[in-house]
């Protein structure tokens, strides 16, 4: 979700799990959404890095209300059936989200064309042999974390 959200149990009872932004390299990501189903007993041989994504939980109850910052990676499982309402709002401003995404489900639009232009370019690298591509790709995401990363982020 790239928007912030309130999550408002009306009535019976929810479990959470949220995980950090921050983390995002471990939770093998496929599009916006983690392979990983199973998050009480992940497939470690086939997501190793899994174990090392810090975990938070909680469980909802009629009348609980959780925050969920924009970015943080979530799963919801209905501990029984239940009543929920999600309040999103948008902190950025409006031109940074897509118009017709009304629940926060699309990157904001620079991100999106980012991303758009980076499969462009690692594309543009496979006419090369694997050890090139493997070079210049190690490349580019060194220069990433070099431009990319604010150290207040850390």
């Amino acid at each position: 979700m790239v928007m912030d959200n309130f999550l408002i149990q009306v009535t019976g009872k929810k479990r959470v799990v949220l995980f950090s932004p921050r983390d995002a390299q471990y939770l093998y990501l496929s599009g916006t959404k983690s392979e990983v189903l199973n998050l009480d007993n992940p497939d470690l041989n086939k997501y190793p890095l899994f174990f090392k994504a810090r975990r938070f939980e909680c469980v909802l109850e009629a009348g609980d209300v959780l925050f969920i910052p924009a970015l943080w990676f979530h799963n919801v499982i209905s501990e029984e059936f239940g009543v929920g309402v999600n309040v999103f709002w948008k902190h950025l401003s409006s031109e940074c989200y897509d118009k017709t995404d009304t629940y926060g489900n699309k990157d904001p639009t620079a991100a999106s064309r980012a991303i758009q232009i980076l499969d462009r370019a690692l594309k543009t690298l496979e006419v090369l042999p694997e050890e090139y591509r493997d070079f210049y790709a190690r490349r580019m995401v060194l220069r990433i974390q070099d431009k990319a990363f604010s150290s207040n982020y850390e």
